[in-house]
């Protein structure tokens, strides 16, 4: 990536400058973790994926009507990394940009940025309310009725998964893996998370 891409930290204060929703800004760790844990299983540079998916909605709380256009501009002007700001615009293709998805990162994000909401309100409704005990098929189960977290775009999602030449489970699986990587920031860890060995 030509230029430099802020740290992590940078990138984090940045989003909460303009977002202070508690549901905008677990999305966006839910979104990053799940970015670093395909960068990671794809052999990736998981920081730069990561950063990406934690800044993918920036302006969404304070310009919604602008989203993509009013992320780029505030990017621009702290002299992100142009490649990066390309891969945040995208992931909104169709229906707030017209920056298609071409690298593997920006097909990733296109993909999982909606799946991530269904996984998460999928877990909600279980006893547990958490990612730890969930499984493929239970998301899955709930894709199949669009009244359930009726705001998802499962057209996206559908689209996004064939550009990457994964299977819906597939991808669902890896989303819900890289969730449970960030499940105590986001609200997900239930009641009794299992211990780690």
């Amino acid at each position: 990536m030509e230029g430099r891409l802020p740290s992590r930290d940078e990138a984090l204060a940045l989003l909460k400058e303009y977002n202070q929703d508690e549901h905008l800004i677990q999305h966006a760790l839910a979104v990053e973790s799940v970015m670093r844990f395909i960068a990671r299983a794809r052999g990736e540079p998981e920081d730069t994926w990561g950063i990406i998916g934690l800044v993918h909605d920036l302006d969404y709380e304070k310009y919604p009507e602008e989203h993509c256009a009013k992320t780029a501009e505030i990017l621009r002007a702290r002299a992100w990394p142009e490649e990066a700001v390309r891969a945040v615009v995208s992931h909104g293709w169709g229906i707030c940009s017209d920056e298609e998805p071409r690298t593997l990162l920006e097909k990733t994000l296109y993909a999982v940025d909606e799946l991530t909401g269904l996984v998460a309100a999928t877990a909600l409704v279980r006893p547990s309310r958490s990612v730890f005990d969930l499984e493929p098929k239970s998301v899955l189960k709930k894709w199949k009725d669009k009244r359930f977290a009726a705001g998802v775009n499962r057209e996206v999602i559908e689209k996004g998964a064939a550009m990457l030449g994964v299977d819906l489970a597939e991808l669902v699986a890896q989303v819900i893996m890289g969730m449970r990587e960030a499940a105590a920031a986001i609200g997900l860890a239930g009641t009794a998370p299992p211990r780690s060995e």
